[in-house]
């Protein structure tokens, strides 16, 4: 195909939006998607005009709701009586967010409109754009809490379940090989996993039963059981087994406690090397982490060949005080991926010297008198009220673009607590401590459900802010979640979008998974991975394994998942097969959103083109732009063609707002 004639010519380094380029990758704050026009206050002239637009067309199915969603747009500014944000109810989000702004001397942004809700929270919620048809009746509907009821038919859905077994997947690491560390699950060891996380969302399994899953499991078959799999990602090959112990323990503090520099102190201690990083670790010694470390110095993880003649291929098992296994942490490597392990300096001969007894490093305390090691350790961290505020960091951060604490494996347990501040020059560590709190609090008196913390979040007037800021945005408000920060489309999202507006769904096989009794699958949020095989499917499958990749969905190893943006992106989006097609408007591979729809006035062509793909309707300006296309073009069925291609390419395609 050809490149469309309303195109720019600079769009190899830019995607389209209107009038507006935004460079695909930026280095300063000043060119971010942010700065475009369409992400500041000048979207809702666009939006106005889009609404004029529809009453100009008239027997529009939405018409008679111009002046309510007029209304709903317009700005006022906070402090009159009439401004109502924040005052939901005491200990609500947006009371602590309204405590800060008031503070702080910040005004917030509007409300987003019921076309950016529908959207936004669709995509944060479930990973897929709103069908047409979802996105017509939402916005027509005038019942008062009709956002509270989409956000409730989001979180029962099957695709709510999808797209957080990707999150929680990414966060526990779920792939088939960790080549950091040699580790090899097997991709029925991965599918095992894949299906417990699945499973567990599914069936509303308290995130503090989950984490004591797999922390504490015991199993015979990684390949038949799912919690094993985790502990399985920590072991070290061709090192002291001390190694593996330490990386499990690691692994427990960042993921379950948001707390990276464990795994520092389990080389060093934190004085001289956190002095000016992280308050708490810089008190913490190494023998502290040691002891932390030795809850898991009585687990074997071994593996068993799957046949005897094929020593290659194997399953693992976790099992706890076995031969080799009945000491606690010893000191006795000079060896490995860390430090030597030797006792400390002035330490007299003897047991009490060479062995380290376990002991939690936060508070002090030591497993129960016949407790496992292991199931002690998993009691003492999900009843840490540090448990509650990571879980919920964690989730806070994807749905505003940032956590409480951020980085949020960055914790500082002594920078904490308001009631308590740490002496200067150290100031409190999260941007809301006092909100911190509470949604934790929130989190265990309604039993460590995720969708009901979802569902707080998601009904917060704090997470329906307008990414458009109709005013001068001060940069010091951004640790305040003053407006919406618009957030770039996971790959999986971007390629779901495609397919889903396109009509034209493929049908996906995917080696060691499908082939292990999966059914096959049509959307990148059901991958088990986000590595291996490339995807082999029917219905346009094109290359959709390398665009998942080019939107950086990271290897669950040590590439993490991330939002930035590149080249590669933009030029997939342009000339992927993948893309191209699904603007294919003949034979039996025609995409049903062109073929369908070429017999429609230009008017209604466009306005089913967008509402497919961008949830809205087009701004006038844009109007008259594809109609001046598709009216000049000597071959409509080719102009059509390139206006799909156009709207793919637009960043608010791209990103989430």
């Amino acid at each position: 195909m050809q490149f469309p004639r309303f195109l720019p010519a600079t769009c190899g380094l830019t995607l389209l939006l209107g009038s507006c380029l935004v460079p695909v990758h930026a280095d300063d704050e000043n060119s971010t998607p942010t700065s475009c026009t369409y992400f500041r206050a000048e979207r809702e002239k666009f939006v106005a005009l889009a609404l004029a637009a529809m009453g100009k067309r008239g027997n529009h199915t939405l018409s008679e709701t111009t002046s309510r969603v007029r209304a709903m747009i317009s700005y006022t500014p906070p402090g009159g009586p009439s401004y109502t944000y924040g005052q939901s109810g005491q200990g609500s989000i947006d009371s602590y967010i309204w405590a800060d702004f008031q503070k702080n001397g910040i005004a917030p942004a509007p409300l987003t409109s019921d076309w950016e809700f529908i959207r936004r929270v669709t995509l944060d919620l479930t990973g897929r754009i709103p069908a047409p048809s979802t996105v017509l009746s939402f916005v027509a509907d005038t019942t008062p809490n009709k956002r509270a009821k989409m956000i409730d038919q989001l979180l029962a859905s099957s695709q709510w379940v999808d797209k957080w077994t990707m999150f929680y997947g990414d966060l526990f690491q779920n792939t088939v090989v960790k080549n950091t560390t040699g580790v090899d699950r097997f991709a029925q060891g991965r599918n095992a996993f894949y299906q417990y996380i699945h499973d567990s969302l599914a069936n509303a399994k308290p995130y503090n039963q989950m984490a004591t899953d797999l922390i504490g499991s015991l199993s015979a078959n990684s390949y038949t059981d799912g919690p094993p799999n985790w502990l399985i990602g920590a072991y070290i090959s061709n090192g002291p087994v001390q190694d593996t112990f330490d990386q499990e323990t690691a692994n427990v503090a960042d993921v379950f406690l948001g707390n990276t520099y464990v795994n520092c102190l389990l080389c060093h201690s934190g004085a001289g090397h956190l002095t000016n990083v992280n308050l708490w670790g810089s008190g913490i010694t190494r023998y502290q982490a040691w002891q932390m470390s030795s809850y898991m110095s009585h687990t074997q993880l071994s593996h068993t060949p799957v046949n005897p003649s094929n020593t290659n291929v194997y399953y693992w098992s976790i099992a706890d005080n076995t031969k080799g296994y009945t000491n606690d942490y010893t000191l006795n490597t000079t060896s490995g991926n860390r430090p030597a392990r030797q006792p400390p300096a002035g330490c007299k001969s003897g047991q009490s010297c060479n062995y380290v007894a376990p002991q939690y490093i936060f508070t002090g305390d030591a497993p129960h008198s016949g407790e496992s090691c292991r199931a002690a350790l998993a009691r003492e961290v999900t009843g840490d009220f540090q448990f509650a505020r990571a879980a919920v960091n964690y989730v806070w951060a994807h749905f505003f673009g940032m956590g409480i604490v951020d980085p949020p494996d960055t914790f500082d347990p002594e920078r904490l607590d308001p009631n308590n501040p740490p002496p200067a020059p150290w100031t409190l560590q999260p941007t809301n401590a006092a909100l911190l709190n509470a949604l934790a609090t929130h989190f265990i008196q309604n039993g460590y459900d995720l969708r009901a913390l979802m569902r707080e979040i998601a009904n917060s007037q704090t997470y329906q802010l307008s990414s458009a800021y109709p005013g001068t945005w001060n940069a010091a408000w951004e640790p305040y979640f003053a407006r919406k920060y618009v957030r770039r489309l996971w790959g999986e999202e971007v390629h779901d979008a495609v397919a889903q507006s396109s009509g034209l769904i493929p049908n996906y096989s995917y080696t060691g998974f499908t082939d292990s009794g999966y059914s096959r699958f049509s959307y990148a949020m059901q991958l088990p991975d986000v590595t291996g095989p490339t995807l082999d499917g029917t219905a346009g499958a094109g290359n959709a394994s390398n665009m998942l990749d080019y939107f950086l969905r990271g290897n669950r190893d040590d590439q993490p998942r991330k939002s930035d943006g590149s080249i590669l992106q933009a030029l997939s989006m342009m000339n992927n097969p993948f893309v191209e097609a699904r603007l294919q408007y003949t034979g039996s591979a025609a995409a049903p959103l062109i073929a369908q729809n070429l017999s429609l006035s230009n008017t209604n062509l466009i306005d089913t083109l967008f509402l497919n793909i961008l949830s809205r309707y087009p701004t006038s300006q844009e109007m008259a732009t594809a109609t001046a296309s598709l009216g000049s073009a000597s071959n409509r069925s080719q102009a059509v063609q390139d206006l799909v291609w156009s709207l793919y390419n637009k960043v608010d395609f791209i990103f989430n707002y």
